[in-house]
This record gives C-alpha cells, structure tokens and sequence, in this order.
C-alpha cells in the first residue's frame, strides 16, 4: 500500500515540475488582397500625333470611340466614314481616338508625320490622332493591354484594324465592334453611339 502511495506521489512531483507547453497557435490569416481591376482607358496618358501630350481623362463625360488605324488596309476607306460620324456628332459629344499600329501586315509603315499627312490630304481627318504604337502582343501599349484584359465579348486583342471599343460617359467600355464593312461602318455602331449619347 505504501509503495502504491509512493509511487502516485512520485508521478503527480513528476508531471508538476514539467515545464508548461505552450499551444503553438497559427499565425493570423491576411486579408486577402482586393482582386485587381482593369484600368480604365481613359486613365492613360498618351501622345498626339504631333508629339503633344494628351491626357484622355479630359475625354470623360463625352462617348468616345477608340479605334486602331492603318493607311494601307482593305478598311482603310473608314477614315471617310468615322470623320463624317466625327463632324456629325460631335457637338453632341463624340470624340474619335484614332491610334495607328503596325500589327497586322505591316498595314501602317510611315512615320507619325506621313501617317498625319495620308490621313489630312486623304479623309481631311479632324478627330484626334495619336502617335504610332503597338495594340497586340508582348510589347502592346498599357492602353491596349487595359481593352484586351476586359470580359467577353468586349475584351481581347484586336483582331484587325479599325477595332473599335466604345466608352460610355461614365468611361466604361460598353461595346466593340471589330472590323467587317470596307464601303462604310459596322452595322448597329451608330445606333449605339445615339444611344450613348442620349443618355445624359
């Protein structure tokens, strides 16, 4: 009996003078970033064609066509079609951003002054034009990785010249309309331009 006693004693002494464990606890979880939003288009800063620069914030509150230009393509005889779209609503608050780009099949090969030049003595093109630069690919402007990155359908690298992404006055991007008339301009587009530009 006693050795029992003993023995209870020695293990209650042994497991008192262990040292305390503490619990390891997991660190806090971090707040998940927020997802990451495209920037609006009309966030960037650009270069005129004359080498000004242009900030295209100034374009917000107006419905604004972005579109990518070449002088040498099937489409090419658009210019006609957008400046006469340009000067009829204008007043009204449509502006026409026309970026000429290289992309597809080598379509615009001058320099920013031949390319203003083709499109004053050619279409008398008064919208504003912008300096030469890529629309796909690796080395495509910020401007044009911002469209790309947009949902289905109105996201994805241009397929061709004369794309056309449409901005709402509040500068969201509300429609595309990808290149298919050379006499003239897509169906619906400028339905959808007195559309945007009715609502106040």
């Amino acid at each position: 009996m006693l050795h029992t006693i003993l023995s209870c004693l020695a293990f209650l002494a042994a497991t008192l003078l262990q040292p305390e464990v503490k619990q390891e606890t997991q660190p806090a979880a971090r707040p998940s970033a927020p997802p990451a939003t495209a920037m609006s288009p009309l966030s960037f800063k650009m270069k005129l064609i004359d080498g000004k620069e242009q900030d295209l914030a100034a374009y917000k509150g107006k419905v604004v066509i972005i579109v990518n230009v070449a002088s040498k393509c099937g489409y090419t005889a658009q210019y006609e079609h957008l400046e006469a779209l340009y000067k009829a609503k204008k007043d009204a608050g449509l502006v026409i951003l026309g970026f000429p780009a290289n992309n597809f099949g080598g379509q615009e090969p001058g320099t920013n002054e031949e390319v203003a030049k083709f499109c004053k003595d050619k279409f008398g093109v008064t919208f504003p034009m912008f300096e030469k630069i890529s629309v796909k690919g690796d080395d495509a402007h910020p401007l044009y990785k911002s469209l790309a990155a947009l949902p289905a359908p109105l996201g994805g690298e241009p397929k061709w010249n004369f794309t056309k992404f449409i901005i709402a006055r509040d500068g969201a991007v509300v429609a595309r309309f990808d290149a298919k008339k050379r006499g003239g301009l897509e169906d619906g587009l400028v339905e959808k331009i007195d559309e945007l530009l009715a609502a106040k």
